[in-house]
């Protein structure tokens, strides 16, 4: 449970950072067109930032189970059966996880590394880009098999 404190308040941490700069970014990006001489890079940054803030705080309200779920079937049922659903729930957000954001992730990031892609206006690797995928699908995984542990 340490463990899982601390990648939940330094998850937290880069999520605000994150939204932070994007903030800053987007007002920069503003002040540029107003006066006339609008930034080259601003709508490229803050678009990328918005993928990782979505993947990663993705990561963070299912660690902290947060998340946006459908409670109809689970309110008719036992608290057995409630911790039993709860298991194949988390189960399967774990099985997508694993096959559709970390090695599905693993292979995009290998892709556009392999193919020496860039982004248009930052010059920055779109690999680096992309990398976030995979981390956010081992973050839910953690999160996710953590959460059958404690059970």
């Amino acid at each position: 449970m340490k463990l899982r404190k601390k990648i939940d308040k330094i998850l937290g941490w880069i999520l605000i950072m994150i939204m932070g700069i994007m903030v800053l970014n987007v007002l920069w990006q503003v002040l540029t067109r107003f006066l006339g001489f609008p930034s080259s890079f601003t709508d490229e940054l803050a678009r990328y930032l918005m993928i990782w803030l979505g993947l990663l705080g993705a990561a963070y309200v299912s660690g902290k189970k947060i998340h946006v779920s459908i409670d109809l079937i689970s309110a008719k049922l036992s608290e057995k059966g409630k911790r039993n659903l709860s298991s194949l729930i988390s189960l399967i957000i774990a099985t997508f996880s694993l096959l559709a954001l970390v090695i599905g992730g693993l292979r995009l990031v290998y892709i556009t590394f392999d193919l020496g892609q860039n982004s248009p206006a930052l010059q920055i690797p779109l690999a680096v880009v992309y990398l976030i995928i995979p981390v956010s699908g081992i973050l839910i995984i953690y999160y996710k098999i953590s959460d059958l542990l404690i059970k």
